[in-house]
């Protein structure tokens, strides 16, 4: 499996010639280009840094055989086209193309009593080989070897992050949502929750574009 790291929190995943994307939203300037190669599309919640409504509504416009799952209210805004969008929730799992795919978790990390706190779900594939939280530092609650970690946003706290991984035990951790940290931050919020940190797990930072081997 190869997993692309783009801009914030979107991520693809290839396999076999299947592709998925996660979460392209407005935050993520290659986010269409993402999209016009995957088979399917999953979007974890309905904020616009993770799920940019017009690209995806123009995308299964143009293209009738892509797929989309997302929460509840996700799949509300986009309409059913024709089953082609599918609203799934924690313990929900489905197949596309030769990836097995299970569904984590309920709600967004709190932000503040004032904020709304919207569904929220995380993607788990091919049995642990990598997860993607949304935003929500949710524990799936079985093995995970590749855990993509959020780390800047209105939600997010180190303190939090670290005893996250721990309570997942990845073997390996990328970091994704980093967009409101600065290079520095990046690099700082790596050291601390990386390999001489808090969790004994190093921390891999990949600028847009990268593709690693999962």
């Amino acid at each position: 499996m190869k997993l692309t790291k783009h801009a914030h929190a979107c991520v693809t995943l290839e396999k076999d010639g299947t592709r998925l994307v996660i979460d392209p939203g407005t935050f993520t300037p290659e986010a269409a280009e993402a999209v016009a190669r995957a088979q399917a599309v999953l979007i974890t919640h309905e904020h616009v840094d993770h799920f940019d409504e017009g690209l995806v509504a123009e995308a299964l416009e143009a293209r009738p055989r892509l797929r989309v799952y997302a929460t509840a209210a996700v799949a509300d805004t986009l309409g059913g086209h024709g089953g082609r969008v599918q609203a799934v929730a924690a313990g929900d799992a489905f197949g596309v193309g030769s990836f097995a795919v299970t569904v984590h978790g309920h709600r967004h990390a709190p932000i503040h009593a004032d904020i709304p706190c919207p569904g929220n779900v995380g993607y788990l594939f091919d049995d642990g080989a990598v997860y993607h939280p949304g935003d929500a530092y949710f524990a799936p609650g079985v093995p995970v070897r590749t855990l993509l970690l959020p780390t800047s946003g209105p939600w997010t706290k180190l303190g939090e992050a670290a005893d996250y991984v721990r309570a997942v035990g990845p073997e390996r951790v990328i970091q994704i949502h980093e967009l409101m940290l600065s290079e520095l931050g990046r690099q700082s919020t790596a050291r601390f929750l990386g390999e001489q940190g808090l969790t004994g797990i190093p921390v891999e930072l990949l600028a847009p574009g990268t593709t690693v081997r999962l």
